[in-house]
């Protein structure tokens, strides 16, 4: 089983934050993959689980700043398109494919 405590996270620039796993695995998510799979009540529907954010409408080129710890088990953001209320739980990420780089 794959292990979902990050050891090092960075925002390598404006539009991606990487993380290297305890485990010496690592993720690389440009903020447009992370915004189309933002897991909050406003992009998912809490009781059916039907994503509500059409990932079309997020541009290519977005970024992101604010990148700050929630607890000890996710992340948080603010997007360049304005979109800040997502929690992004370590083990989410740890499950999120990022596309190849």
């Amino acid at each position: 089983m794959s292990s979902a405590k990050p050891k090092v996270i960075r925002r390598s620039d404006p539009a991606r934050v990487e993380i290297e796993w305890e485990d010496g695995a690592r993720s690389s998510f440009p903020a447009a993959f992370l915004r189309r799979n933002c897991p909050c009540a406003q992009c998912v529907n809490e009781l059916t689980g039907e994503r509500m954010l059409d990932p079309e409408s997020v541009p290519s080129e977005l970024s992101q700043a604010d990148l700050n710890l929630v607890g000890n088990y996710a992340l948080s953001m603010r997007f360049s398109d304005g979109h800040h209320t997502g929690i992004f739980s370590f083990a989410y990420l740890r499950r999120l494919e990022p596309p190849a780089s």
